[in-house]
């Protein structure tokens, strides 16, 4: 009996020390934080930062012109016409156009030669297709008639992006009114050009609406 007490009594011990062992070889097989010896680093760890994403078009905060903005008359150089521009905005000019920017808000003033009064079907033949080619992402709003109190013509709507900033990198996305006066053989083409999202419709309203033809 006691032999046979022994025998047992070894086969325990044994069963025991195998037990212990194969706690021991799992425990070595992991590291403190309960992350196995085969597992990746943390992307961290790496020190690969994510791949940065192309720039895209930005859509500018806006661009509002303040309600106490004062607008002052600009006589054109030939003197054939008056119109109201901000009071302020820098004003530059190259060849026939003149140029009146604050920021990102513009306005554009061309004066050119037209023997004929711009149509709708004129000028989405003719203007629009070039604007379709110079601007930028250019979408068409709409082509229509207006009157104001000093002259009559053709509204262009669109929108188009900006030119790239050279500091930033950054696009704007715009919003473009451009309006097609004309008389005697002459077209005077306005144009208002603010970031997408601005509410300046007050304020372009008071530049076309104080557009006028003067005697020459």
């Amino acid at each position: 009996m006691a032999a046979q007490r022994t025998a047992q009594q070894s086969k325990a011990v044994a069963a025991a020390g195998f037990a212990l062992l194969a706690a021991v070889v799992g425990l070595s097989g992991c590291t403190s934080t309960g992350t196995t010896s085969n597992s990746p680093p943390p992307a961290s760890a790496t020190g690969n930062a994510a791949t940065p994403t192309p720039r895209s078009t930005e859509v500018s905060p806006a661009g509002d012109i303040p309600d106490n903005q004062a607008f002052v008359p600009f006589l054109s150089p030939d003197g054939t016409f008056s119109v109201a521009v901000p009071e302020g905005w820098a004003q530059s000019q190259s060849g026939a156009i003149i140029t009146f920017a604050d920021k990102l808000n513009v306005i554009t003033v061309v004066t050119q030669s037209a023997s004929a009064a711009p149509t709708v079907t004129s000028v989405t033949n003719g203007e629009v297709v070039s604007l379709r080619a110079s601007e930028a992402k250019f979408f068409l709003t709409d082509v229509k008639s207006f009157s104001r109190a000093g002259g009559s013509g053709v509204l262009i709507t669109f929108q188009s992006d900006s030119a790239v900033n050279q500091v930033t990198g950054s696009v704007v996305r715009n919003e473009v009114e451009q309006y097609l006066f004309w008389k005697g053989g002459k077209q005077v083409t306005v144009t208002l050009t603010s970031p997408k999202g601005s509410d300046n419709v007050d304020p372009w309203a008071k530049v076309t609406g104080s557009f006028v033809w003067l005697a020459k």
